[in-house]
């Protein structure tokens, strides 16, 4: 999947980085931005002050919760050449919402992890509103695994870095 270049020669590429809560969506969707001179945007940021509240309550969110956030990141989205955005992404609808803009199709590398591997990750963290496993078990139970035409999947079982590399490379690789 080599990105196109544009008419000014520069490329245009959107990437979306998904995966459950605590796959290091924003972590390495950070570092493929840098390393591919693109603007980063979180997901997480984007949400309503109701929709925080209630995740933090360990409340999963609703479709219907869900909807005006989709929306408002496809347009950030289609604002953007060079984009990375981190974002769950769990149902197939959430990841054809998204992919549904003007201009080029975003790439999704899917961060996949086992329910064991992330829940370590998850008890590690500090200072995150994402908190209890029921909330992880309601992520892994939404999941929609993206199949191989709709997603590149990234072994998230390695330090960062081959992690980032993986990503770049997945990009960069020509599809067979």
């Amino acid at each position: 999947m080599t990105p196109e270049p544009d008419q000014t020669g520069s490329r245009d590429l959107r990437v979306i980085v998904m995966g459950v809560s605590g796959s290091g969506k924003t972590v390495t969707g950070r570092e493929l931005a840098a390393a591919l001179g693109a603007t980063f945007l979180d997901a997480d940021d984007f949400h309503s002050p109701a929709n925080v509240a209630k995740m933090a309550a360990g409340t999963p969110l609703t479709d219907v919760d869900r909807a005006g956030w989709l929306d408002d990141l496809a347009a950030r989205l289609e604002r953007h050449s060079a984009v990375v955005l981190a974002c769950s992404a769990l149902k197939a609808s959430y990841r054809q919402r998204l992919c549904a803009i003007r201009g080029t199709r975003p790439i999704i590398l899917y961060l996949d992890g086992s329910f064991d591997d992330i829940r370590q990750r998850l008890e590690a963290r500090k200072g995150h509103y994402f908190q209890g496993l029921s909330m992880l078990r309601s992520q892994f139970d939404t999941l929609e695994p993206p199949t191989p035409d709709e997603a590149i999947p990234i072994n998230i079982n390695a330090p960062l870095d081959a992690v980032v590399h993986a990503c770049l490379q997945a990009l960069t690789t020509p599809p067979q």
